[in-house]
C-alpha cells in the first residue's frame, strides 16, 4: 500500500448524523497523531456546510463516558486531555496539530448563510471556505479520501 501524504475526509452530513461529525474529528487526530500523516484536512461537503456555522460543532458535547472509551483506545491519552465538544477538538487539532479544516464556500452561499464565498461571518473563524475550483484540486490531490 502506498504511503498516505494527503488524506481528506469528507463530512457530507449535517447534526442530524452526529457520530458522522465525532468520526471525523477522532480520524482526523489519530491519522496526525498516531499514523503521522502530514497533511490531514477535515471538509464540510455540499450536505455538511451546515456544522460550519458558529456554534454549531459546540453543540456537539463530548461526555466523560465518550472521552474514557476513546482515550483507552489510544496510547498516552487521557480522557481529562479531550476537550468538552467537537468545536474544542476542531480548534485543538487545527491550531496545535495543524489539521485543515475547511467547507465548500459555494454552498454557503446557495444555503443563504452567506453573501460571497468569502463571507466568513457567520462560519467558524477557524474554518477555510473554498472556491469550487479549491475545493476539486483538493480532492484530486488527495492521496487517501474518506466520505462521512
Amino acid at each position: 500500500m502506498a504511503e498516505v501524504k494527503n488524506f481528506l475526509i469528507v463530512v457530507n452530513t449535517g447534526a442530524d448524523k452526529p457520530y458522522n461529525q465525532y468520526a471525523s474529528y477522532v480520524l482526523a487526530f489519530v491519522a496526525k497523531q498516531v499514523k503521522k500523516i502530514p497533511n490531514v484536512t477535515v471538509f464540510y461537503g455540499p450536505q455538511g456546510v451546515g456544522m460550519t456555522k458558529k456554534g454549531e460543532l459546540a453543540k456537539l458535547a463530548i461526555p466523560d463516558a465518550v472521552k474514557k472509551l476513546v482515550a483507552d483506545q489510544i496510547d498516552g491519552l487521557s480522557p481529562k486531555d479531550l476537550p468538552d465538544n467537537l468545536e474544542q477538538l476542531a480548534r485543538f487539532e487545527k491550531e496545535k496539530l495543524g489539521v485543515t479544516i475547511a467547507s465548500c464556500g459555494t454552498f454557503h452561499v446557495i444555503d443563504g448563510f452567506a453573501n460571497s464565498i468569502d463571507d466568513k461571518s457567520k462560519i467558524e473563524d477557524f474554518i477555510i471556505p473554498l472556491t469550487v475550483i479549491q475545493a476539486t484540486d483538493g480532492l484530486m490531490n488527495a492521496d487517501k479520501v474518506h466520505y462521512l
